[in-house]
């Protein structure tokens, strides 16, 4: 019974928090993001561990 109450909790938990953040969060328009193909592509950065390239 405890481990079932347990699952219980952690299952209403998950399905709580994708609620909030779904009802938070601003939508993803994907006409703004760069195409799957294009992504690494472009300039190398110039700070950080990508410098040492």
């Amino acid at each position: 019974m405890n481990q079932r109450l347990l699952l219980i909790v952690f299952w209403l938990a998950l399905l709580g928090y994708f609620g909030w953040d779904w009802a938070t969060s601003d939508p993803v328009n994907t006409f703004e993001e760069p195409p799957i193909l294009a992504i690494g592509s472009g300039q190398t950065p110039s700070g950080g561990h990508c410098s040492n390239f």
